[in-house]
């Protein structure tokens, strides 16, 4: 591990938007970000997908040139040609046609460098990586932790200050994941990388806080940074420790906290409108979380974090989930916590049909989208409206891939709840099927 020259930072991000698209299209990705990297430090940036995370990595990456703000490397305005800054994706990326050696190299062979230079380097890339013996397999010859191996050896063969890495181990299994996390932080914290920073983005609360010196939270709808967290626990990190447990929580707590006052209970008009954007979720797992949590050893309270270990969820898998719960008031989310509401336990106590009759009407109280169409519906002789007549309406206010999504959300929850019906092929919302 390397340390900083005059303690200036190698990165730093100032007041950085990203917007795409113009006039109600326009879509908000960041908002007003402000970061520092400093060298010598591993730090996480964490938040669910959507939240912009990768947008801000590909423009300190200079990959894509950010709105408004400034990103500045070692004080000086960020250089376009990316000398000093490497990237390992989520995907592997490799070219299929070149050998581990050829994919290692490539990155040497565009800036011109000798082949003997060239290849000296890449085969002690390839060795510092664990990879030495393959250096003429194919990628379609290796697993998916050997090929983001090959993926980290191409970023290190460069010798980058900075080593910006996105989601490198959520395509991988579980195990191959561990095992090239630990192997990362053994080159890390013994000093053999070229490299003098990790700026590392994930959605894994446990991965941050195993590999991280600092966490820096991430919000959505727009892409901020609502926190940040600093890990003074020692490596090599246990995450049985109480410590490391404890930390766990306390940004479970720290990601469910609102953003703003709860709405007031009394129906849709509290709830700000229908402009308001709503995650897919599917009845099936609502009615599913509710039930686990309703049950044993959690009976209609449960902690996040063992929730989502017993559950084997991502926290991009649960939070959307439990969230949804949350907006249709069957439960509570707080300080790291799922706790059913009374509706939600008699959901979970009730039958098909009084769980139908239940949900409906958390729909029509809760989800001020859902009432709407449901009254433009009632209120038409024909009960019939064009799938267009609330697109258009959500277009105003969102962009075209939000108000596509809320409406299939609505749509869902409808059917299951038989409050009105949608035909697919017609694009046109219905009363042909409520109860």
């Amino acid at each position: 591990m390397q340390t900083t020259n005059a303690g200036q930072p190698l990165v730093r991000v100032r007041g950085v938007g990203q917007v795409y698209g113009q006039g109600s299209a326009a879509l908000t990705v960041l908002e007003q970000v402000d970061l520092t990297l400093n060298a010598g430090e591993v730090v996480g940036l964490l938040g669910r997908s959507g939240s912009g995370k990768s947008t801000l990595l590909r423009a300190i990456a200079g990959l894509i040139r950010p709105t408004s703000g400034r990103i500045e490397f070692a004080g000086a305005p960020r250089q376009a040609d990316g000398a000093d800054i490497a990237l390992v994706f989520q995907s592997f990326a490799l070219f299929p046609w070149l050998t581990v050696l050829g994919n290692v190299e490539v990155g040497l062979e565009a800036r011109g460098m000798p082949a003997a230079e060239r290849r000296r380097r890449a085969l002690a890339a390839i060795d510092l990586i664990g990879l030495d013996g393959y250096e003429a397999a194919y990628p379609k010859e290796l697993s998916g932790g050997m090929r983001q191996r090959v993926g980290l050896a191409r970023a290190l063969v460069v010798h980058p200050r900075v080593l910006l890495m996105d989601e490198p181990f959520s395509a991988l299994d579980v195990l191959t994941a561990e095992t090239l996390r630990t192997d990362l932080l053994d080159l890390w914290s013994e000093g053999k990388m070229p490299i003098e920073s990790i700026l590392l983005v994930t959605h894994n609360i446990e991965e941050a806080v195993l590999m991280c010196d600092r966490i820096v939270i991430f919000g959505s709808n727009p892409g901020r940074v609502v926190g940040e967290v600093q890990v003074a626990l020692p490596q090599p990190r246990n995450r049985l420790d109480p410590a490391f447990r404890a930390l766990v929580e306390d940004i479970y707590a720290r990601m469910t906290q609102r953003s703003e006052p709860p709405a007031r209970e009394g129906g849709a008009a509290a709830h700000g409108g229908i402009a308001m954007p709503l995650r897919h979720v599917s009845s099936n797992l609502l009615a599913g979380l509710m039930e686990a949590v309703a049950a044993a050893p959690y009976h209609g309270r449960a902690d996040l974090p063992p929730l989502a270990a017993g559950l084997q969820l991502e926290v991009d898998e649960l939070f959307p989930v439990a969230e949804a719960l949350q907006l249709l008031r069957f439960a509570e989310l707080a300080g790291g916590d799922l706790q059913l509401t009374p509706a939600g336990m008699r959901f979970v106590e009730a039958d098909t049909d009084a769980r139908k009759q239940l949900f409906a009407q958390h729909l029509a109280l809760y989800v001020p989208l859902a009432a709407h169409i449901r009254r433009v519906l009632d209120e038409r002789a024909s009960h019939r409206a064009p799938r267009s007549r609330f697109s258009d309406e959500l277009e105003d206010s969102m962009s075209e891939e939000y108000a596509a999504e809320t409406l299939r959300t609505v749509i869902s929850w409808a059917r299951y709840a038989e409050y009105f019906a949608y035909d697919e092929e017609a694009e046109v919302f219905t009363l042909d099927n409520p109860s």
